[in-house]
């Protein structure tokens, strides 16, 4: 059985009409959790906003979840995003609803009907996240930590092939950054396979795994050197 995630090969990617990233190369294997490193503007957003299809892949060979994203249309985009999971810096959660009717907003708009089960898969992503207890909050009344335990339980609640994280730490001060980061282990131990953009080369220390890094217009993998 293939295990491959994501492949690229001699993937070009494009923000419009100038190249970001050039004969991109990555496998990306079940239960992995890999870091995508690189300063800001060497591409890391335009890598992860052409896996879940917010970009064209223009040149070269691109599968994620078995999605080719060379021939991807806009009317698949919605089925490969809901194969995905994706978290970003800024929690984008909606700030008119609480937690749970966030949630909810998210199964019904990818098809859930039954009302019981929606209710029981909320409960089950928010306990994942160590948030059950806060499912009446607006987010106004989360911290930023609280908050982006939240977008990882939605990021869940489709049961994803593989989660995208976009500096998911990085409006968080050290201290949450490590909370979050403990909650992305532990689903990653559970057999989630990750994704995680991010600059903060702290965490990459202390939770060391496969790393890309975009430099160059080149994406490679470093080898972590063991302390």
């Amino acid at each position: 059985m293939n295990n491959s995630i994501l492949q690229l090969k001699d993937a070009s990617i494009y923000q419009g009409n100038s190249l970001v990233l050039s004969k991109v190369s990555v496998e990306i294997n079940k239960g992995d959790f890999v870091y995508l490193i690189g300063k800001t503007g060497t591409g890391k957003s335009s890598f992860m906003k052409t896996l879940y299809g917010d970009l064209p892949l223009k040149e070269g060979d691109g599968l994620i979840v078995d999605f080719n994203l060379k021939t991807l249309k806009e009317k698949d985009i919605p089925f490969l995003r809901r194969k995905l999971g994706v978290v970003f810096q800024d929690f984008k959660l909606l700030i008119d609803r609480t937690v749970h009717d966030n949630l909810r907003f998210v199964l019904k708009a990818t098809g859930w009907k039954d009302k019981d089960k929606m209710i029981a898969r909320i409960n089950e992503v928010l306990s994942k996240v160590g948030m059950k207890s806060k499912g009446h909050k607006y987010p106004h009344e989360l911290s930023g930590g609280e908050q982006q335990r939240v977008a990882i339980a939605r990021a869940l609640l489709n049961n994803p092939e593989l989660i995208l994280a976009d500096e998911p730490t990085g409006n968080l001060d050290p201290q949450t950054s490590i909370e979050v980061m403990e909650v992305l282990q532990e689903i990653n131990k559970n057999g989630n396979t990750i994704l995680m953009a991010t600059h903060d080369y702290a965490l990459l220390l202390k939770y060391p795994s496969k790393t890309l890094k975009c430099d160059e217009n080149k994406v490679f993998e470093v080898v972590q050197k063991r302390s």
